[in-house]
């Protein structure tokens, strides 16, 4: 049973929340996993997440949003279908992520933070994805591309536009 009477998650996702609230010892800590939940679902954390949420774990909203913005991971605004991030930490560095990155930028038009006007793609310069041994490498939504060149890069824009996000190697 559902602790919100009007939910905007799905069945499934609310009874994930009911049962995360009974796995730790403070409601508070399920915050974290409820917003990454609820960003999957909805596509970014909106002020209707925000506000049940609060409810669902007895919090004020202000609390939420001060935990949304310490993590970057957490966005307040649509990100596009899909979300590309660049890694430019020092393995990524110092095999070109920065290379890839003005090349992301220069393709889709946009930069960090951004999404594209037709909303396919959004692109964002983050710190690690634990890709080292693989650098240059970008995430696309959960889908790892390693060993990167520009053209490359190309390649697996042109296969996510055409709805066949895989690995390209």
């Amino acid at each position: 049973m559902s602790t919100v009477a009007n939910t905007i998650f799905s069945p499934e996702t609310a009874a994930r929340f009911d049962k995360l609230v009974t796995i730790y010892p403070l409601k508070r800590s399920a915050l974290v996993p409820m917003l990454l939940y609820a960003q999957d679902e909805i596509g970014y954390i909106s002020d209707a997440v925000v506000t049940e949420i609060a409810q669902r774990i007895d919090l004020l909203e202000l609390d939420v949003h001060n935990v949304l913005s310490y993590y970057s991971m957490l966005r307040t605004k649509p990100a596009g279908k899909y979300n590309v991030q660049v890694c430019t930490n020092i393995s990524c560095m110092l095999r070109g992520g920065y290379e890839i990155l003005d090349h992301c930028k220069h393709k889709l038009g946009i930069g960090h933070k951004e999404t594209t006007k037709d909303g396919v793609f959004s692109l964002e310069e983050v710190e690690c994805i634990g890709a080292c041994c693989w650098a240059p490498a970008i995430q696309i939504n959960y889908d790892f591309h390693d060993d990167l060149t520009p053209d490359k890069v190309d390649v697996l824009f042109q296969m996510y536009r055409d709805g066949q996000g895989k690995d390209v190697k």
